[in-house]
C-alpha cells in the first residue's frame, strides 16, 4: 500500500487482496477436474480436510475454505489470508494432471501430496490415523496434566518436531498447532487431548461449528 495515496470509497471498495484475486479467478475459470473419494474408506487426513469440502464433492475451492475458517470462529482477514495461503500452497501439489489452470483448489483424495515435514507423525505418508505416534505426543509434551497440553508445551512440540534439513517446513505446524491451541484450548489454558484428537478427523471442527452457530442463534 503506498503511504499518502488517499483512495475514493469506490477505488477501496475494489481493491483485492491475494485471496480476492484467487476467488475471481476461480469463478471465471473453466470448472475443475472430476474428483473420486472412497468416503467409505477415508483416511484421517482426508477427513480433516473434509470439514473445508462445504458441499462434499471431494475438491475444495478458495471460497469454501474460506467459509470453513469463518465456520469455526475466525474473524474475515485471517480467514481471508488462510484461504490463500493454503490455497497457493496445496492447489498445485494436489491437483489431477487434468485439472484447468491455475491449480488453486484442493482435491481430498490427493491431499497426501500436500503433508510437511516437521510434524508430530500422527499421520503417515499416506495420511493415516498412527496411534502410537499420537500417543508420543503426550508421553513427551503433557507434564502438568497427562491428558492435555499447555501453550509452552505446545511450543515444545513445535520445537522438538523441527527437522533441520527442512526449515521450508517450520511455519506449517506453527500455524496449525497455535490455531488449534486458540480455538479449542479450555479457560484454564490447556489443550485437551480428545480436542486434538478430534482435529485430526475434524470431529472437533464439527463441535466448533455447532457451538458458534448455537451461540449466535441465543444472541
Amino acid at each position: 500500500m503506498m503511504v499518502g495515496w488517499r483512495q475514493s470509497s469506490a477505488a477501496a471498495s475494489l481493491q483485492m487482496t491475494p485471496v480476492t484475486i484467487l476467488l475471481f479467478v476461480w469463478v471465471f475459470s473453466w470448472g475443475h477436474a472430476t474428483a473420486y473419494l472412497d468416503i467409505a474408506n477415508m483416511t484421517e487426513l482426508q477427513k480433516h480436510v473434509s470439514f473445508f469440502d462445504r458441499n462434499k464433492d471431494g475438491i475444495i475451492t478458495p471460497s469454501e475454505t474460506f467459509e470453513g475458517y469463518v465456520a469455526l470462529g475466525c474473524d474475515v482477514a485471517f480467514s481471508r489470508e488462510s484461504a490463500s495461503s493454503v490455497h497457493a500452497a496445496l492447489g498445485p501439489k494436489t491437483s489431477p494432471v487434468n485439472a484447468p489452470l491455475p491449480q488453486i483448489n484442493i482435491y481430498i483424495d490427493q491431499i497426501h501430496k500436500g503433508m510437511h515435514g516437521s510434524d508430530t507423525g500422527a499421520y503417515d505418508a499416506n495420511g493415516r490415523f498412527v496411534p502410537q505416534k499420537f500417543e508420543e505426543i503426550f508421553i513427551k509434551h503433557a507434564k502438568v496434566r497427562s491428558d492435555a497440553l499447555t501453550s509452552l508445551e505446545v511450543e515444545e512440540l513445535i520445537l522438538s518436531n523441527r527437522d533441520p534439513l527442512d526449515p521450508q517446513s517450520w511455519g506449517g505446524p506453527v500455524k496449525e498447532w497455535g490455531l488449534s491451541y486458540k480455538l479449542s484450548s479450555d479457560k484454564d489454558g490447556f489443550l485437551h487431548k480428545d480436542s486434538i484428537r478430534g482435529i485430526y478427523d475434524a470431529s472437533e471442527f464439527v463441535k466448533l461449528e455447532e457451538k458458534r452457530r448455537s451461540s449466535r442463534s441465543e444472541m
